[in-house]
């Protein structure tokens, strides 16, 4: 359980999308890159993303971070995952 005291999913009352979290970074080697995970402890959402090994690993993190503060955020507010176009190959669009 987080230090806070708070777990859950963002839709259970009393643990808002701000609220502080408990978030675990994993690093995985992929040849010349480096893939790095963030998972929020209390939900299990995770968000990853992936760099050249030569980059800062605290560069890395703060990006995963980010993209899973974005998506805890999303699911709060009820949108659940973004669907990518039909025509699309079915990656991330950004």
């Amino acid at each position: 359980m987080p230090p806070d005291g708070k777990s859950g999913r963002p839709s259970t009352p009393g643990v808002q999308p701000g609220d502080p979290r408990e978030v675990i970074f994993e690093h995985t080697l992929l040849g010349a890159s480096v893939r790095v995970t963030a998972v929020d402890c209390a939900t299990g959402a995770e968000a990853s993303v992936i760099g050249p090994v030569s980059a800062a690993q605290r560069d890395l993190e703060r990006l995963a971070l980010g993209k899973l503060k974005q998506r805890i955020s999303r699911e709060a507010e009820g949108g659940g995952t973004v669907q990518p176009p039909k025509n699309s190959g079915g990656g991330i669009l950004v």
